[in-house]
Order: C-alpha cells, then structure tokens, then sequence
C-alpha cells in the first residue's frame, strides 16, 4: 500500500509541473479526475484521452519489388489476387511483380481494370473479380487509386454477405466496424503521395452525390508495403506534381488538425475509436520529418524524373506522412477536395492516361490549401508558422497574428513555381458552382471535424471562393 500511495503521489506531483517539450505540452495537456486504483472513468468523459499507432510493415530499397514472390512463397499462398491498372499493367513495376512470382512459383491472377480516381461502380467491379477468385492474398501495385480498390475488394471478398455500404463511413454509409480477419494484402506504391500503403483507408467517387467518400478501418492497413523507389521513375512530371501535393498536404493537415484529446465524442469501447484521432505527439514526428524532405527534394523531383535522389526521398515522404496522417487524419483541404474531384466537368490533367475528366487528388487537395491554412492559423499559430520555416519562410520577426498570412504565402509561392493551375476556376469551376461544393463537403465530417477552427457553411463558402485564384 505505501509503494502504491508513493506512485500516485508522484504521478500527482508530474501532472502539476510545467513541460516545453512539444509532446507534453499544453497542446496535449488534460486534467483528469483523480480515480483511487487508477482508473480513468470513460464513461464521463466527453473527449478522448488516448490515441494509439498503427501501421503497415514497410520494406524500403531500390529494387527490392524482386523480394515479392519470396515473400508470397513464405506466406504459402496459393492463389494470389494481383491489381493493378491499364496503363501500369504495361510498365517495368508490374513487369518487377509478375517476373517474381512467375521465378518462384506463385499462382496468380492478374485485375488490370482499376480506374485511376476510383468510382463505388469500379470498387464494386473489383469486389465482385475477388469474390469469385478464392483468393487468399492479395498484391496491389500501382498508385493510390489501385490500393485503395484492392483493399476494397478484400474488404468486401472476406465479408461476402455485407451491403456496400455497411463499412462506408458514416453519414454516407453505415460505417460498421470490421470484425472478421481479411487476407494478407502486399502493396507496391508506384507513387510517391498517397501513402496507401501505410494506412486503413480506401477512398472512392460515390457517384450519386458527386463527392468522395470512403472506408476508415485499421483492418484494411496492408500486411506488407514494399517501397521500391526505382518505380516513382516511370511518373510523368504532373503526376510526381500532384503526388508531391498530396504528401504536403497529409503532413500540413495532420500536423495542424485538432489535438487528438479534444476529439470527441470519447468511445466506450477501443473498436469504435477512429483511424483519424487527431494530431498527437508521435504523428507530429512523422509530419513534420516529411516537410523538411518535401522542403529540399519536390520541386527536384518534378523537374528532373531521372532525379533519382529526389525522387527516392520524396517516395520515403510519402510513407512519412502516411503514417502521421494515417493516425492523426486530415482535415479541411481533403474534406474539400472530395466535391472539388467529384463535381469534375471537362478537366482532363496533363500526365494523365485516362478516357475521363479527372482532377487528380493531390491537385483538388493542394487548390485550397493557401485559404484553408489562413483560416486555421489563428487557432494553432505557433504550428503553422513552424510548417512555414520548415518550408523556407523566414518566421523570425513575424507575430503570431500574422501566422496565417505567412504559411498561406508561402504555399502559394510553391504552387506558382509548379506551375499549378490558378486556382479552381483554372479547372473549371465558378462561383455559381459554390453551393454544390459546399453541399459536397458537408458530409465529409470524419475529416474536417478535425479541423483545429470550427467552420459553419458560411466559412466554407468563402474558403471556396477564395481559392478560385490563387495568384
């Protein structure tokens, strides 16, 4: 009893003194009911008061694709679903994949009809291949679009009698919890950006309502991400642009999003505690690592595909950022990007094979991000200027009201040096397309409830409209 009595006197004696380390500091502080035996009473409790980490194994070097069929093989897998999409079916990453399992003996079928910017049509086309394969693991190679849709599929190939939208987040879908086990899923990013291959997240165009939508579970995160950087040199310079854009934004957005103890509501049970929780001192690591090297190697990587340094470290970023956003989540910037992809008219994006008008992902995220980041800094200022110096601004004199401005500058200068489209209404949209935007955002509050400053329809409009020019 009195070694009990000392620890709870000293855990007392911590909680009252002050701490400037950044993960324990106020930003993360929380007063706690003092309960005898230790206990943390949840069930009064209206915000969350832990956060937890998950990710994918990652296995990272050049050449290392060669590894797979070994792997498949250590496994014993028999029958191995391999998705991938037209136009990579046909390039040296799937080429790596196949002549692996073929050298080691591994039984395969391969699933090459991925749309990029998947669709819930083209999920469920790719839902009902693996049903009827039998397959017991399941290879993904190819960008965002095409793990995403594998995840899906075993998703949805292990849970046979589930409605579609049993696992879609709510209050577009049902948003079940998954309990039963999937198959193993390896995925080979052949992109630098999304960071698919570290998360439980797969994202599609729910085309009823003309926005993005998708399924956040910690169940879908693959077994294996295998992170070859000589793939990324096959990307055309908008796509290693856009991809680029979207590894800035998951640092900038998990970094900045609402502390993860301010998260509500709490939830009684850990199943039911979500993938996005909030920004928390581990997530900070990983972003803030991925902007210093979005910082030093972007714009090489864009300018120069043979680049292979900067290229490898901007693919090593995208893992980076998945693993901070894929736990600390998103917030406004890809909250509006759903609607600003999933109301495309006639855009068709440079770098690009594809028989349909498309705003690739990490562009409708990154058009928003000068007017998202102004709105927010007011809330967190000392993060958005610290996001603003490790992008190369000079902070050093600015006040804290100013954090906005600066940050918001500072991206714009990225963006005009990128040569990135004006703003939305370089893409096709007007302010007579406001309402709509709005109205497509609205549902997306898995994400932008994680916004640190609370937003009504009113801000969101003007957050649109300001970001039809950007220069």
């Amino acid at each position: 009893m009195a070694g009990g009595e000392r620890v709870a006197r000293l855990m007392r004696q911590l909680a009252g003194v002050a701490c400037r380390c950044p993960a324990h500091s106020q930003a993360y502080s929380h007063s706690y009911k003092h309960v005898s035996a230790g206990e943390v009473q949840i069930s009064e409790r209206k915000t969350d008061y832990a956060f937890e980490m998950a990710c994918s194994n990652i296995r990272f070097g050049e050449g290392v694709t060669r590894e797979i069929g070994m792997d498949l093989q250590n496994m014993g897998a028999r029958s191995v679903c391999l998705m991938t999409d037209m136009t990579l079916s046909q390039l040296p990453p799937v080429t790596a994949v196949v002549d692996s399992l073929t050298k080691h003996g591994v039984t395969y079928m391969i699933y090459e009809d991925v749309r990029v910017e998947p669709t819930d049509r083209s999920f469920k086309a790719a839902i009902e291949f693996a049903k009827k394969g039998d397959f017991d693991v399941y290879v993904a190679v190819g960008g965002g679009s095409v793990i995403d849709t594998c995840k899906a599929a075993n998703l949805y190939a292990s849970h046979p009698e589930a409605e579609f939208l049993d696992f879609v987040n709510a209050p577009i879908g049902k948003g079940k919890p998954i309990t039963a086990a999937l198959k193993p899923l390896i995925a080979v990013p052949t992109t630098a950006g999304t960071g698919s291959e570290t998360t439980g997240v797969a994202i599609f165009d729910f085309e009823d309502m003309k926005a993005k939508t998708g399924i956040a579970n910690r169940a879908l995160k693959p077994t294996l991400g295998i992170v070859d950087p000589l793939h990324t040199l096959h990307m055309p310079s908008r796509v290693a642009a856009n991809s680029g854009f979207d590894v800035l934004c998951h640092a900038l957005e998990s970094f900045t999003a609402l502390p993860y103890n301010q998260r509500s509501p709490c939830p009684l049970n850990p199943i039911h505690r979500p993938a996005y929780q909030g920004s928390n001192p581990i997530s900070d690591v990983w972003a803030k690592h991925a902007l210093r090297i979005v910082a030093k190697y972007l714009k090489r990587a864009v300018c120069d595909a043979g680049d292979v340094k900067a290229r490898s470290s901007m693919h090593l970023a995208s893992v980076f950022a998945g693993i901070g956003f894929g736990n600390a989540g998103v917030h406004l910037c890809h909250g509006m990007s759903y609607p600003i992809a999933g109301n495309v008219k006639t855009h068709k994006a440079k770098g690009y094979c594809v028989d349909h008008p498309i705003v690739p992902h990490g562009l409708s995220v990154v058009l928003t991000s000068p007017a998202v980041f102004s709105f927010t800094a007011n809330m967190c200022p000392e993060r958005h200027l610290e996001a603003a110096e490790i992008l190369g601004a000079d902070v050093s004199k600015v006040k804290k009201a100013d954090a906005g401005s600066v940050l918001s500058d500072t991206l714009r200068s990225l963006l005009y040096d990128l040569d990135v489209e004006d703003g939305l209404s370089a893409i096709g949209y007007s302010s007579k397309d406001i309402p709509a935007l709005v109205k497509g955002t609205i549902p997306q509050e898995r994400v932008t409830k994680l916004s640190p400053r609370a937003h009504t329809e009113e801000d969101l409009s003007a957050l649109f409209e300001a970001s039809m020019k950007l220069y």
